[in-house]
């Protein structure tokens, strides 16, 4: 069964190193350059070195034939645990995506303003075109709260919290990553992480792709 075949299924797919130590040594060396705060930023799409690194992982072999002709980055965001910050995600749905600017339209809710940047949760029809590619930068994933998913949720729509938790306690996959490799998702598809059980760092940078939609998506 083709690894296609298999994501449209289960909604998700781990892959090997696409991007080598060193590239991910000097990632992580930019990324704490930058004046960012918390455990992590929505806005990095903006910077030269990452619109570049998501263009270079949509045109990927192993990436490009689970993304739809012609999608583009439209965000990319960091999530960084820490010693300091240990954070936890309980399951969800990824329901937001961002837009040029607000435009009360049917079927589109849920809008925000986060980090300069105008967010909304589209019709389910628009989410299903979407895909996320996360790229794990540090080693030892299993240790430090990986990404956990359950598989073929994505093909079940938007969720009530109490469905998501049901499905949830059913079935959660983690999802460990060596560093360099990465996670490929769609949205819908329940996912959360945990603590981490050991010391250590778990910086992943998530980049969202979808379709063109003139007007209303972000673009890098």
């Amino acid at each position: 069964m083709s690894r296609a075949v298999t994501f449209a299924r289960d909604g998700f797919a781990i892959l090997p190193r696409i991007v080598a130590a060193s590239s991910c040594d000097a990632l992580v060396e930019d990324l704490e350059a930058l004046p960012l705060a918390g455990a992590g930023s929505r806005a990095l799409l903006s910077f030269e070195g990452i619109g570049s690194l998501g263009r270079s992982l949509a045109s990927h072999p192993l990436i490009a034939t689970l993304l739809a002709p012609g999608a583009q980055a439209v965000q990319c965001t960091l999530f960084s645990k820490s010693d300091t910050s240990a954070w936890s995600v309980t399951p969800h749905q990824d329901l937001s995506i961002p837009v040029h600017e607000r435009h009360d339209t049917i079927g589109w809710s849920g809008w925000s303003h986060k980090e300069g940047m105008w967010f909304a949760q589209p019709p389910v029809e628009v989410l299903e075109q979407f895909v996320a590619v996360r790229l794990q930068l540090d080693d030892n994933a299993a240790e430090t709260g990986p990404l956990e998913v359950v598989p073929g949720t994505h093909r079940m729509g938007r969720l009530s919290s109490e469905a998501i938790r049901d499905a949830a306690a059913s079935c959660k996959v983690p999802c460990v990553v060596e560093r360099g490799g990465v996670v490929v998702l769609r949205p819908l598809l329940i996912h959360s992480s945990a603590k981490g059980r050991t010391a250590g760092n778990r910086r992943v940078l998530h980049f969202l792709y979808g379709p063109p939609l003139p007007g209303t998506c972000k673009r890098g």
